[in-house]
């Protein structure tokens, strides 16, 4: 499928597997657990994580340099997202350990990288979709591989419950959710992309390996139950996403296209939902803890935001520095590895300054989505519909304070390539 993949994008570059085997490892484990090297602590890093960081950096600066990738134009377009970055720098100076947050911050200077790379290629839109596609063909079986017949890899128990936990190919049972989600918006798009468009026809064997492919992901996010409830968030986040969708495409037939004072409220008003949540303890308004079988504490949610946000008010206006706060002794004292919002772990690390630069980058963020719709509709949707699925999972989980998140990075690189495409490619590349 990989080979079929390529012949049938012969516009994506071979030097494209460099970003493409970075995107692989941020969407699964770091490269030093796979090979079990441990030892080091949180603040440390691991020799082996840090080996091949510097590789793909050196190797990604030297693909741009050889392409004369002209940075100055691209940055000029998200300018945010810049201002956002230097943000995190200068934040540096006052956490605890300034080196280590620097050290933290080139990790989101790597992510830029790898998607300036992705984006000065002939075609960055077949760039990212190629991928996209080769993450979901690669991870999701081997997750499936991993879950049945290496279970030191692919399984873990929960060490409160000791309660049985899929992990496959990633961290997290939670990640390993949101994989799955990603696989299985990503597949429906394209099966409904295929269908609406009736061009560039594809062997039908290709369809019905992605069909299978998209079975795969159902049932790993059904976990050891086999149960939809098992990863609510991701279930809930990727249902709306995909009403979404659909619903988009039954508007185009009928010539309706959202305006973008309807986009980016509905935008603002995630945003602000989910920066309320941890602040008031539990799901306000809208309190689906009962419909997926959870209970009211959110599986003990609620209990870590009654203890950090009283954290975080101390330092409510800068926090504690990009990377500060989450060190070793933190995860010790409070026990827990993340605050389960992606919003609040904004607000520990950048303060509420942090999280209204956020808020622009995201908000600026849909209104070049609804542009994008007017020449590219099938991306813009794409592009909305993820955000969406994206800051919805981050109302109770965290991913959204770090470029390194495998969702953060997709939505990265919908934002420059949508940049790269608005002008021809040799207005970036030479």
């Amino acid at each position: 499928m990989l080979r079929l993949d390529r012949k049938q994008s012969p516009e994506v570059t071979f030097a494209f597997w460099i970003p493409t085997i970075w995107f692989l490892v941020v969407s699964s484990k770091p490269v030093a657990l796979w090979f079990q090297s441990t030892g080091a602590t949180i603040e440390e890093g691991n020799p082996l994580d840090r080996l091949f960081l510097i590789v793909i950096l050196c190797l990604g600066l030297a693909m741009l340099i050889k392409r004369k990738f002209n940075w100055s134009d691209i940055i000029k377009e998200n300018i945010w997202l810049l201002i956002l970055l230097s943000y995190m720098l200068f934040s540096c100076l006052w956490t605890d350990a300034p080196f280590i947050s620097f050290k933290r911050w080139t990790r989101e200077l790597i992510t830029i990288v790898m998607v300036f790379v992705m984006i000065s290629e002939p075609q960055p839109w077949k760039s990212l979709e190629s991928l996209l596609r080769r993450t979901i063909y690669i991870l999701i079986p081997f997750s499936y591989l991993l879950i049945n017949y290496f279970p030191e890899y692919g399984r873990l128990y929960l060490h409160h419950s000791g309660d049985l936990m899929w992990i496959g190919a990633t961290l997290h049972k939670n990640s390993l959710a949101m994989l799955c989600v990603t696989a299985i918006f990503f597949l429906i798009w394209t099966f409904i992309r295929r269908r609406e468009e009736s061009i560039n026809p594809v062997p039908r064997y290709k369809n019905y390996f992605e069909a299978l492919i998209l079975i795969l992901a159902l049932w790993l996010l059904g976990g050891p139950n086999h149960s939809f409830n098992y990863s609510a968030t991701a279930t809930i986040a990727g249902t709306i996403g995909l009403v979404m969708l659909i619903g988009f495409y039954w508007l185009k037939k009928r010539g309706i296209i959202l305006s973008p004072i309807i986009l980016t409220a509905l935008i603002a008003v995630i945003f602000i939902y989910g920066t309320i949540t941890p602040m008031i303890g539990k799901l306000s308004l809208i309190d689906v803890s009962s419909v997926t079988g959870r209970e009211k504490t959110l599986t003990g949610r609620t209990q870590v935001w009654e203890q950090l946000v009283p954290v975080a008010m101390k330092r409510p206006l800068i926090g504690y520095g990009h990377g500060g706060f989450w060190t070793t002794d933190a995860r010790a004292d409070f026990d827990i590895t993340g605050s389960h919002n992606g919003f609040l772990d904004i607000i520990l690390s950048l303060g509420f300054v942090g999280l209204v630069l956020y808020s622009i980058f995201f908000l600026s963020n849909i209104r070049k989505a609804q542009k994008v719709i007017l020449r590219n509709f099938d991306w813009g949707v794409f592009w909305i519909c993820s955000l969406v699925i994206f800051l919805l999972s981050n109302i109770t989980e965290s991913s959204v304070a770090s470029f390194m998140s495998s969702d953060f990075v997709v939505i990265l690189c919908i934002t420059f390539t949508s940049v790269a495409n608005s002008s021809s490619a040799s207005d970036f590349t030479s």
